[in-house]
């Protein structure tokens, strides 16, 4: 196109331009947490753990290798996500063939045989018009 006039932002002589892409895979779109997270104590469970779990129940839907993990031990799957609880919590799984995933969170003292429910999740999905 001799004569036209560039309206490019930066003029290149041709053939010396580079396109460099921007990494898009650094971030794992499936990851629960950004960055690992040690959770100390009831409060920080109640607090930050509702947010995760909920993410974790809408992956068990879509990841089978997860669900299958998250239902055989769901603190290990949990701290492979890098998601870290007190030794005194607890999480229960439960999937009915007919009934959403629900994931139960308790805490137990130690030297008791008592546990106090902390959290009850459970992934309901509603229409509306």
């Amino acid at each position: 196109m001799s004569g036209s006039k560039s309206t490019a932002l930066v003029v290149a002589p041709r053939g010396e331009v580079t396109i460099a892409r921007k990494d898009t895979n650094t971030a794992d779109p499936l990851r629960l947490v950004r960055d690992d997270i040690h959770m100390h104590d009831r409060e920080e469970v109640r607090k930050y753990l509702p947010d995760i779990l909920g993410r974790a129940l809408a992956r068990i839907w879509i990841d089978q290798s997860f669900a299958k993990s998250f239902a055989t031990d769901p603190k290990a799957t949990l701290e492979q996500a890098g998601v870290f609880l007190p030794d005194t919590m607890a999480i229960e799984f439960e999937k009915a063939s007919s009934d959403r995933p629900k994931i139960i969170v308790y805490e137990r003292q130690p030297k008791s045989k008592f546990r106090m429910r902390v959290l009850y999740l459970q992934l309901v999905m509603m229409a509306g018009k």
